[in-house]
């Protein structure tokens, strides 16, 4: 059985293959998520492919794609062939993807239980590395009027000061 001693290029890959030619040929769902962040970074290292090394990155994060939308330019430069760019260009297709998910915000009438809060707001919290306190103002029909940050904290906690609250609830 012979060995290779060269590094296979997805260049070398059949056509079908490459992740490129894959997203044309069969469209965006047929793509892995290590096929996705290989197009994003456009090349691996003399070590792997881009495929591979976005295989080592989603593995070191269990394959959550949060854990991956969490982290920091610093964070995804620590792996071997991730640069400033190429962590950047990671990061702002995750940014993307938040932003698009922001905008499908559903339209709430009436806020009826806890439920109807979590719909409205999660999609604000959901890749933060920081505490946040946000307010809810309410009509007497329980119709969202506005939504206002109070204050950022960090991974533990925030300080919510009633006078901020009562403030902002007045003024608007």
């Amino acid at each position: 059985m012979e060995t290779y001693l060269e590094k296979i290029t997805i260049k070398s890959w059949a056509e079908e293959d490459r992740p490129r030619e894959k997203l044309l040929a069969l469209g965006r769902r047929s793509l892995t998520d290590a096929e996705l962040i290989a197009i994003l970074i456009g090349s691996g290292n003399r070590e792997e492919t881009a495929v591979e090394l976005g295989k080592r990155i989603l593995h070191s994060l269990a394959n959550d794609l949060d854990k991956l939308g969490r982290l920091s330019v610093n964070e995804l430069s620590k792996f071997k062939g991730i640069g400033e760019a190429k962590a950047i260009s990671i990061i702002a297709a995750l940014e993307l993807g938040r932003r698009r998910r922001e905008t499908e915000k559903p339209k709430m009438e009436r806020i009826t239980c806890s439920r109807d809060i979590y719909e409205l707001m999660h999609r604000q919290f959901s890749d933060l590395n920081h505490e946040e306190f946000w307010i809810l103002l309410l009509n007497r029909g329980n119709q969202v009027l506005n939504q206002h940050l109070i204050s950022k904290g960090g991974q533990a906690g925030t300080v919510a000061d009633p006078k901020i609250i009562f403030k902002v609830a007045l003024e608007n």
